[in-house]
């Protein structure tokens, strides 16, 4: 049997992650601050799931938490982080920016450090990340949120380059969805909102394949180059 740890199981992609990997006939670590729908997610294939609650925002305590779970576990060959956070903030309220900065770049960065250094342990396992289309350019109406996921993205880059030179058998996938039909999607006149059964069906594909970076779904891969090819000028006025 092979062991996952999903980190941020408790809703939208990652909990549709963590089911299905689980019909898959994974065993399941599931992470998550919300104990309650830990709980609900276990229950429904209780000889699947192992969970720890843990909030990624406070890096010693959920990095405690994964050394635990994947004790209980057995193991980790797989890990997905999918943990993350965002707000709307054209008022520039640092207030509504911090709680990204520490979730998406000091928590992310706990977690993710944490498990390069199991995998180059025990000689190998695939790692992979949600980051975001939006950290592709930089986001005026959420500032922090489209900065973290450009960190996001850097970092993944440097822990491929550091696994190819090292040679350490770590595989490293970059996942960059559009926008899903999950909370993080805020604001008005959204389009392309993806069902989030669709993107998870297309985040296993990519795993499964090995792929180092998708875009996901399919349409978003336009938007994705359209906005690496956009000249300065006509991207800030969009």
């Amino acid at each position: 049997m092979k062991h996952v740890v999903v980190i941020g199981a408790t809703s939208g992609i990652g909990r549709g992650l963590a089911r299905r990997l689980a019909a898959a006939g994974y065993r399941v670590g599931a992470v998550g601050r919300r104990v309650e729908l830990l709980s609900q997610l276990a229950a429904e294939q209780p000889a699947a799931f192992c969970t720890a609650a843990a909030d990624i925002s406070r890096s010693a305590e959920v990095v405690a938490a994964l050394e635990r779970l994947v004790g209980e576990l057995g193991g980790m060959e797989l890990c997905i982080v999918c943990a993350g956070t965002g707000e709307l903030n054209p008022g520039l309220d640092f207030s509504l920016e911090e709680p990204a900065i520490r979730t998406n770049v000091l928590g992310w960065t706990a977690v993710v450090d944490w498990a390069c250094g199991h995998f180059e342990r025990q000689g190998g396992g695939h790692l992979v990340v949600l980051t975001s289309v939006g950290g592709l350019r930089g986001g005026g109406a959420a500032p922090a949120y489209g900065a973290t996921k450009a960190y996001q993205i850097n970092y993944a880059e440097a822990l491929r380059q550091r696994a190819a030179k090292s040679r350490s058998g770590l595989l490293v996938t970059d996942i960059r969805p559009g926008l899903v039909d999950t909370a993080m999607a805020k604001g008005e006149g959204l389009f392309w909102v993806m069902p989030v059964e669709r993107v998870v069906a297309q985040i296993m594909r990519a795993i499964r394949r090995k792929r180092r970076v998708a875009v996901v779904t399919r349409r978003w891969r336009v938007v994705a180059r359209l906005m690496r090819w956009l000249p300065e000028w006509l991207y800030l006025k969009m």
